[in-house]
């Protein structure tokens, strides 16, 4: 590792919390800082909505699922723009009707705040797990690069740098800091990553795309492998990446918050269908350099090359391959995607805290000021617990890609589950939508503690992460559904403006 490239990293470590500063302004309400007052563009939000999903999983992961797999996990991508669309045309419409600044306000007003309450905590939870893994994800290349200096750091010395940092512009400037933010780093990222690209295949081996071929790296449906244990069969990634996709940008608040910091809803329809085309172009762009990083180590076993991590192949590359300067551009570029799902997450973790919790826990309304406080004071709280879960994950075998799906997935189905239980099942009430809602989850825990299916080959494997969502919704509306024919039929009273909620 050259000093110019520490000198980039620095540079841009630096310049990010300045930048996110001047480009958001000064924070006036707490409508303002929570959904920039609805007056961000709508691309703008698009790059932001793809660099919050992106994270440091997708740059260093989805590579090594390509070196050790082939393009199956593109399959995701398209069910992931089939559940945008619904998204975009069911539960947007919702949210800007009721003039909303959090998803779950749409369950309180719905059903009241006992299920408002239970899914934002569950989304707390969520985040906090699977955000602090890609915290951990991006604390691998950071280590591989201080290690070719000599410098031994652990984990979470790397993270609570990297949170101090993001906090900064965060704290300052609210969503707009993080919207501006992610929308430049999200170039940085990706073109680093081109230009790596690149220069990788400028040395490869002649030959090396047939040879490629023939081993089935470049495969993209598998219509073959068990549809219940195998995460890249083509039925369960298409239809389990649609509902996951659903749940994700329909009913967390990380992605639906981005989404209501436009200045319509068309916009944000737009800005939502428009991040699912340019996903999809990214899964392909970061697996066709894991083939190619394939043909590059002759498809050795990360192991044998001296690697403590499979996820280290696409950092190893960059520190030791790149001319000097520019693998520095594309480690920077690692952290700008950590550091946007970072400040995206603490952004949505504050304002959940506030609009879902803390306004109903105090039984009183609170003054704009109080509330813009408050929700500074959360940002803060929540980069320090950020820096003990990300800790948690340093075992992690599996490329952490796949454990980061994973763990969303987990309460994904009873988040959207519920959401659909509101709208479709007219006589469910907030008793039969929180007794739903807690089933789903003690089934999931169930099944992913250690649940085996026959896997077609002759075993036995847990059930595929992508159908963990699917059937959490079915739970949902099962239960709550059942739990409504003791009701009368009289529909609730329907959704009015939430003023309130919008702070």
């Amino acid at each position: 590792m050259r000093i110019a490239d520490l000198i980039v990293i620095v540079l841009y470590l630096l310049a990010m919390p300045a930048v996110g500063v001047l480009l958001s302004g000064r924070q006036r309400t707490a409508r303002d800082y929570f959904v920039g007052d609805r007056r961000l563009p709508w691309w703008a939000v698009c790059f932001s909505v793809v660099a919050t999903e992106t994270s440091t999983l997708t740059v260093i992961s989805v590579p090594t699922v390509a070196y050790l797999g082939s393009f199956t996990y593109l399959q995701l991508a398209f069910g992931y723009l089939i559940g945008r669309v619904v998204v975009a045309f069911v539960l947007l419409p919702r949210y800007y009707a009721g003039n909303m600044i959090s998803a779950y306000a749409f369950l309180g007003q719905r059903f009241g705040s006992g299920i408002q309450g239970t899914a934002s905590v569950t989304f707390l939870i969520t985040r906090l797990l699977a955000d602090g893994l890609r915290l951990f994800a991006t604390a691998i290349p950071v280590k591989v690069m201080m290690a070719s200096f000599g410098v031994n750091v652990s984990y979470w010395q790397i993270v609570a740098v990297l949170s101090l940092l993001t906090v900064i512009y965060t704290y300052l400037g609210g969503i707009r800091a993080v919207v501006w933010v992610d929308a430049i780093q999200m170039l940085v990222y990706v073109g680093g990553s081109i230009v790596a690209g690149a220069i990788l295949f400028g040395e490869l081996p002649a030959g090396w795309f047939g040879e490629a071929m023939a081993q089935g790296k470049f495969q993209l449906f598998d219509f073959e492998s068990s549809v219940i244990t195998n995460q890249y069969s083509a039925v369960t990634a298409i239809v389990g990446g649609a509902v996951f996709s659903m749940a994700s940008h329909g009913t967390d608040q990380l992605m639906v918050q981005r989404l209501l910091s436009c200045k319509n809803l068309r916009d944000s329809q737009r800005a939502l269908i428009t991040s699912g085309i340019v996903v999809a172009l990214q899964f392909a762009l970061f697996l066709f350099i894991g083939s190619m990083l394939w043909a590059f180590f002759q498809g050795a076993d990360p192991s044998t090359l001296g690697m403590a991590s499979d996820d280290e192949l696409f950092p190893r590359f960059i520190v030791e391959q790149l001319p000097p300067g520019l693998s520095g551009i594309l480690i920077a570029g690692i952290l700008a995607a950590a550091m946007s799902t970072l400040s995206s997450s603490l952004n949505s973790l504050s304002t959940s805290t506030v609009s879902d919790l803390y306004q109903r826990i105090t039984k009183h309304e609170l003054d704009d000021a109080t509330v813009l406080r408050q929700g500074k004071l959360w940002t803060v709280i929540w980069a320090a617990v950020f820096i003990v879960f990300a800790s948690l994950f340093s075992s992690t075998e599996n490329p952490v890609v796949e454990v980061g799906l994973g763990i969303a997935s987990y309460t994904y189905g009873a988040l959207l589950g519920a959401f659909l239980l509101g709208l479709l099942v007219r006589r469910a009430r907030q008793s039969d939508a929180v007794v739903a809602f807690v089933v789903t989850l003690l089934v999931m825990l169930y099944l992913v503690a250690g649940v085996t299916f026959p896997n077609g080959e002759g075993g036995r494997d847990p059930l595929a992460f992508p159908w963990y969502t699917p059937i959490g919704v079915i739970i949902t509306l099962l239960v709550g559904g059942l739990l409504s024919l003791r009701h009368r039929s009289n529909p609730p009273q329907e959704p009015v403006s939430l003023e309130s909620e919008a702070v």
